[in-house]
């Protein structure tokens, strides 16, 4: 499920650097006011087996925003996500955000002009195709076609020969996490967007937007529209478009 926050702001444009990085330290704090414990045992230990963290958030969308090159333009009225398949995450996230009324990102005032829970799609057929409006990271074996091996933890493409692999095997880990059935298989990536990396921390973390058809059990892949896919959704990234 998703918390979706409808936002106003005076600025014009949201800096490259905060694009993506308040979102984590903005759920952290909603959850220090209103669910203390969960916060704190979410950012300590993670969740399941592999100390996940189970949420996911988007990047503030201005639609009618005039676009400007090289600037991510805001303006207007606009949308922020954010989104859990845990249903005590959501619960805390929507009451805490309740009793606000601007958010401050990254030095860019939303104010909140609304708030609404959108339910993720029913795939009763157990099928799924989902694309992020964020990219998607994931880390690969460091070995590059030579056999040779660079960086310990490298970054991997969704256009790279690892990828997939490595893909498949995060949407199992969550499954396991969350205690769902993790026979959930990735089935085709039907669409690759331009490489992008945005800063959320030390370092810049790059990957690309991707469409993808999932088949599994549907509970399964409603928890992946509302957790977000890949690496790092905590951070903003792999982000499903609703």
């Amino acid at each position: 499920m998703r918390v979706r926050l409808a936002v106003v702001t005076a600025a014009e444009e949201v800096p490259w650097g905060s694009v993506l990085a308040p979102g984590r330290g903005v759920v952290y704090d909603v959850l220090g006011r209103v669910a203390p414990d969960l916060g704190r045992r979410l950012h300590e230990h993670g969740e399941g087996p592999h100390g996940m963290a189970p949420f996911g958030h988007g990047a503030p969308v201005f639609s009618s925003a005039r676009r400007r090159p090289g600037r991510y333009a805001a303006g207007g009225r606009g949308a922020v996500e954010f989104g859990s398949p845990v249903p005590a995450i959501v619960e805390a996230l929507a009451a805490g955000f309740a009793e606000r009324e601007l958010l401050d990102w990254g030095g860019v005032a939303l104010r909140l002009t609304g708030l609404g829970l959108v339910e993720p799609p029913e795939f009763a057929d157990g099928r799924a195709v989902l694309r992020t409006s964020t990219p998607v990271v994931m880390k690969g074996s460091g070995y590059g076609a030579d056999g040779v091996r660079g960086p310990r933890q490298a970054w991997v493409l969704p256009t790279e020969l690892e990828w997939a692999g490595y893909f498949q095997g995060n949407l199992r880990r969550k499954a396991e996490t969350l205690g769902l059935d993790a026979g959930v298989s990735l089935e085709s990536v039907s669409w690759v967007g331009p490489k992008r990396s945005f800063a959320v921390g030390q370092g810049a973390k790059p990957g690309a937007a991707v469409e993808v058809e999932l088949s599994g059990a549907p509970e399964t892949l409603r928890a992946l529209w509302s957790w977000g896919l890949g690496q790092a959704n905590s951070a903003g990234f792999g982000w499903v478009a609703a």
